[in-house]
Formats: C-alpha cells, sequence, structure tokens
C-alpha cells in the first residue's frame, strides 16, 4: 500500500505542510540567516527573504506555525502578483471608437518554447466577437494600431 499523502514536517530549520516548504538557510551574502519558501513541484523558490537571529545572535530563530503561515500567504502573494504580471504582459486589449460604435481590440499571446502565437480579435460593446486573426507576437497593440486594423475591415496585419 502506497501512501501519496504529502510529509508534515515541522523542525527547527525545516516546516513543511506537504504543499509549502520553508527551510531557514545560511546567508551567503552576510553573517544572517535566510528563508527559502518553496512550493511543491516547483524547483526555484517562490520566496527568498532575510530570517530574524535567535537570542544567542549567533544561530536562527526557530520555524513555527505562525512564521511558517505568514511565509505561506507571503509566498503565496508573489506567486499570485508574478501570474497577475505575467497575464498582463501576455494580454493586452485597447478599446477605440470609430463612427459612433465603441470596439474593444484585444491581443493575446500564448508562450511557446518552440514559437509564441498571437491572435488580435476586436469585440463590440456587449462582447460580441467581430473579427479574429493570428498576429505575430510581437504586434504592437495600441489606438492607433487597433483603428488601422478596424479600418481596414479586420484584414490580417502585417
Amino acid at each position: 500500500m502506497s501512501d501519496d499523502s504529502p510529509e508534515v514536517i515541522q523542525e527547527a530549520r525545516l516546516w513543511s505542510d506537504g504543499r509549502w516548504t520553508a527551510r531557514v538557510i545560511k546567508n551567503e551574502d552576510d553573517d544572517g540567516w535566510a528563508v527559502a519558501m518553496l512550493l511543491r513541484g516547483e524547483d526555484e523558490p517562490a520566496l527568498v527573504g532575510p530570517w530574524t537571529m535567535g537570542r544567542d545572535k549567533k544561530n536562527p530563530k526557530p520555524l513555527d506555525a505562525a512564521a511558517f503561515n505568514t511565509l505561506v500567504k507571503t509566498a503565496s502573494e508573489v506567486i499570485r502578483r508574478h501570474e497577475q504580471q505575467l497575464h498582463a504582459q501576455l494580454n493586452k486589449n485597447v478599446s477605440v471608437t470609430l463612427q459612433g460604435q465603441r470596439i474593444k481590440v484585444l491581443l493575446a499571446i500564448v508562450p511557446d518554447e518552440e514559437g509564441a502565437t498571437a491572435t488580435l480579435s476586436a469585440e463590440d460593446e456587449f462582447g460580441a466577437e467581430l473579427a479574429r486573426v493570428p498576429v505575430s507576437p510581437a504586434f504592437k497593440l495600441n489606438a492607433g494600431s487597433a483603428l488601422a486594423w478596424i479600418e481596414s475591415g479586420f484584414e490580417r496585419p502585417r
């Protein structure tokens, strides 16, 4: 019988709930300590930050439940902000008005190691799609390029 449930660890310098792992490490840049927060399945820590010295001013303060929970919350927020930033980089939109009609033009980039792809689309003010064409991921979306695309009859930009 195999048990795939995550291991819970609660040690002075290593704390894990099976999803997140906090590890107190020696800070190579100075005499202090740092803590690294690693999400299960990831290769790189989501968060690395300074860690408090213990009372002896030589060793790190031991991890505890309250500190771990705070670190999990902070590391989760870092990941959430990173995802929001990536989404904003890959999904842009601009709204323009042409002949009294409000049109929202959207650029969606799909990253891929073998070559990113992108799609340019247009929606009316009610969210109904007016057009969709593939474009270069390097396409620069702004009010001018959006208007030019609409005025071209939604022909694929070069």
